[in-house]
């Protein structure tokens, strides 16, 4: 079974900078793409940041200019570097794989991490 686990949340002050990590695993042959959602509390999840396996990125609005994402396909990680981080910026954050496939042939699926708290203090 796959399994994603991250790590790297906690407290920060606003203006500084946290690193999340995700790493995937289990047997995996490909992901298509992974990403960082986030739910503030009484909010909808949303995308943060998303990375294909050629390395094409996606970001949302608010964090664009402050938040990096990155992987390493060898290890079936994905990073999310937080910078100039705001109070607004605190939620549980996610990470997501989208069309992972364990064998060649197996049919595609999408598995979620079980969240790591970011909180911001003003």
């Amino acid at each position: 079974q796959v399994q994603l686990v991250e790590s790297g949340g906690g407290l920060v002050q606003a203006g500084g900078s946290l690193r999340l990590s995700c790493a995937a695993s289990g047997t995996i042959f490909s992901i298509d793409a992974m990403g960082w959602h986030r739910q503030a509390p009484g909010k909808q999840r949303e995308l943060v940041a998303a990375i294909t396996s050629r390395d094409s990125t996606d970001y949302a609005d608010s964090v664009k200019g402050r938040f990096t994402i990155s992987r390493d396909n060898a290890k079936n990680t994905v990073y999310l570097q937080m910078n100039s981080l705001k109070p607004e910026d605190t939620a549980v954050y996610y990470c997501n794989a989208r069309g992972l496939r364990r064998r060649y042939f197996s049919a595609s699926s999408d598995v979620w991490g079980q969240g790591t708290q970011v909180t911001v203090s003003s």
